[in-house]
């Protein structure tokens, strides 16, 4: 299983705790010396891990990210989309895109569309969104930059985006056939970087922030394809988090500007 962003937070613990659960694990941080520091801090708990990289602002190096989780592991059983980031100030990156929304939504969006030839038939691919989705807005105009920009609504937003990719991504991977699901997930107001940053308070346990990610990547109990957790549970997501038309526009969009082929 790979974990984006496992570096520290609720990565790391996810990445532990699937370790101890029995997968083999891919680590992902932003550089090669973050990553090895993963494999060394999750060597000590006794576990092994393979490292992967990439800047997940720039699309380039998501691509070049796939391309080292498939030559790592030529079959994934699992795809934890963790990573994320919450900035204050407008910060357009190399490929023109507002930078919140290019780590929380493009780049997840681009690396499972890579990852897909590799996915096993009883795959999960799991998407980390928050609470703060209930409160987002965004239309296709928004993409890849916002027309109005602030720090939390562009946080919301691409967290709904989130949940508009896990519905979309549900529907076409049935349309094909396949097996695999797609789950997104609020993993509970939790003390982190982000959260410090973006809201300056604390919350509960890294390690409990983890356990909604663990449960909808490992567990016989999830329901259906596409579907919502919170503290383990499945609950509704917003009323207007379900949007089939929406959804399927920014899909198209997405898959346009990162320059993916529509599944």
């Amino acid at each position: 299983m790979l974990v984006t962003g496992a570096s520290d937070g609720i990565g790391f613990q996810t990445a532990l705790q699937l370790g101890q659960s029995g997968a083999s694990l891919l680590v992902h941080a932003r550089n090669e010396a973050k990553a090895n520091d993963v494999v060394k801090r999750l060597g000590s708990e006794g576990l092994a891990a393979l490292p992967v990289w990439g800047d997940l602002s720039v699309m380039a190096e998501v691509r070049s990210l796939a391309a080292q989780v498939k030559q790592r592991a030529p079959s994934l059983d699992g795809v934890v989309n963790n990573a994320g980031v919450f900035v204050h100030e407008l910060s357009r990156t190399a490929d023109g895109f507002e930078l919140t929304f290019a780590v929380n939504h493009f780049a997840p969006f681009l690396l499972t569309h890579e990852l897909v030839p590799v996915l096993s038939k009883t795959a999960r691919v799991v998407n980390v969104s928050s609470i703060a989705h209930n409160r987002g807005r965004v239309t296709v105009a928004d993409l890849p930059v916002p027309k109005t920009f602030d720090g939390y609504g562009a946080y919301a937003a691409s967290k709904l985006l989130n949940v508009y990719f896990t519905h979309e991504l549900a529907r076409r991977l049935s349309a094909r056939g396949s097996t695999v699901s797609t789950f997104a997930l609020h993993p509970g107001v939790i003390t982190t970087k982000l959260l410090q940053s973006g809201f300056g308070m604390g919350g509960a346990s890294v390690e409990s922030g983890a356990r909604t990610s663990v449960f909808c990547a490992t567990s016989a109990k999830v329901g259906a394809s596409g579907t919502y957790y919170s503290d383990s549970r499945e609950v509704p997501c917003a009323p207007h988090a379900n949007d089939r038309a929406l959804e399927q526009a920014l899909y198209e969009k997405s898959c346009q500007l990162v320059g993916c082929a529509p599944l």
